[in-house]
C-alpha cells in the first residue's frame, strides 16, 4: 500500500478515458486498467457519425486511440491487465489484477455493457460491416436500403421504427408470436408501411461471401426455413453489463447494471460508475464522455 493512487479506473472505453483525462488535468494520480484495448465497444465501429467534431465521421478504433493518447499526454498510466477482484468498502480501495494488487482512494468503474449476440454462422464474419448492434449509431449507412432487425422488445421495436425512417424496407424478426415491447410502440410499428413483421421466426444464419446478402430464418413451430435478402442486420436482443466481479460489492439493478444516477455515485463512498455500465436511458459515446467528466467532479469533491 506504499503506492496509493488517487483514482483507479477500471475499463478503457470513452467514459474511462474521459475520467482519466479530467483526473490527470486536475492534478490527480490516475491509473487505468483495460483488459483488451482502448475504446471498448466504440472501437468495433467502422465509422462513428454521431460524435461531435468529426464532420465526416471517424473510425471507432481511431477515436479510441486519440482518447487514450490525449489522456496519457497528461500523465495517465494505462495497464493492460484484467481485474479479478475488488474490495471497495474501506477508505482505501483494493483492486486485485492479473499482475498483483493496486490501491486507491477512489475507483471509477467503466467496464461497459456488451450486446448479446445471436451466435449464428456469419455473425462474426460480418460484425461491423453488415451486422450491427446499435441502430442510432449505424442506421444512416442504410439509407434507402433493406435491413433486418432481430428482437421483439422495446429496443428492437424502437430500432425498427428509427430504421423505417431511413431504410427503404425493414424486416422485424421475432421468435414469438407477439411483441414483448410495451404497447405504446405497437400502433406506430403496425402503421409503418415499410416494416414487415416476421413472427415465430429466428435467424439461423447470416448469409454472404464478401458482403452481407441476407439472413436465413426458421419458423420455430414448423421448422420451415426461408431467406430474407437484405443489406444489413441489426441485432437487438439485449445487452449484458460487465459487472460480474462487482455483484457482491456494489448495488446492481435486476439486469446487472450498477445503480448510479447522473452524479455517477454508487452506494459506496468513493466509488463511481460511468458509461454503459450504469443505469441510464441512453448509452452512446457522447453520454459516456459526459459521465466521465461528471465522475471526476465528484471525485475531487470527495478527496477534498
Amino acid at each position: 500500500m506504499e503506492n496509493i493512487y488517487d483514482v483507479i479506473i477500471i475499463g478503457g472505453g470513452p467514459a474511462g478515458y474521459t475520467s482519466a483525462l479530467y483526473g490527470a488535468r486536475a492534478g490527480l494520480k490516475v491509473i487505468l486498467f483495460e483488459k483488451f484495448y482502448a475504446g471498448g465497444q466504440m472501437a468495433t465501429s467502422e465509422n462513428i457519425e454521431n460524435y461531435p467534431g468529426f464532420d465526416l465521421g471517424i473510425d471507432g478504433f481511431e477515436l479510441a486511440e486519440k482518447m487514450k493518447n490525449q489522456a496519457e499526454r497528461f500523465g495517465v498510466k494505462t495497464e493492460l491487465l484484467e481485474v479479478t477482484k475488488v474490495e471497495l468498502d474501506n477508505k482505501i480501495k483494493k483492486i486485485t489484477t492479473s499482475s498483483g494488487d493496486f490501491f486507491a482512494k477512489t475507483v471509477i468503474i467503466s467496464t461497459g455493457a456488451n450486446p448479446k449476440e445471436l451466435e449464428v454462422d456469419g455473425e462474426q464474419k460480418f460484425k461491423g460491416r453488415g451486422v450491427h448492434y446499435c441502430a442510432s449509431c449505424d442506421g444512416m449507412f442504410y439509407k434507402n436500403k433493406t435491413v433486418a432487425v432481430v428482437g421483439g422488445g422495446d429496443t428492437a421495436v424502437a430500432d425498427a421504427l428509427l430504421l423505417s425512417r431511413v431504410a427503404k424496407k425493414v424486416y422485424l424478426i421475432h421468435r414469438r408470436d407477439t411483441l414483448k415491447a410495451t404497447k405504446v410502440y405497437h400502433d406506430k410499428l403496425f402503421n409503418s408501411e415499410n416494416v414487415t413483421l416476421c413472427f415465430d421466426s429466428k435467424v439461423v444464419e447470416i448469409l454472404g461471401e464478401n458482403s452481407l446478402k441476407g439472413v436465413r430464418i426458421e419458423n420455430v413451430k414448423t421448422k420451415e426455413q426461408s431467406q430474407i435478402l437484405c443489406d444489413g442486420v441489426f441485432i437487438s436482443i439485449g445487452r449484458k453489463p460487465a459487472t460480474e466481479i462487482f455483484k457482491n460489492e456494489i448495488n446492481l439493478d435486476e439486469n446487472g447494471y450498477i445503480l448510479a444516477g447522473e452524479d455517477t455515485k454508487t452506494n459506496i463512498d468513493g466509488v463511481y460508475a460511468v458509461g454503459d455500465v450504469r443505469t441510464k436511458p441512453l448509452r452512446q459515446v457522447v453520454t459516456a464522455v459526459g459521465d466521465g467528466a461528471n465522475a471526476v467532479f465528484y471525485v475531487e469533491d470527495y478527496l477534498a
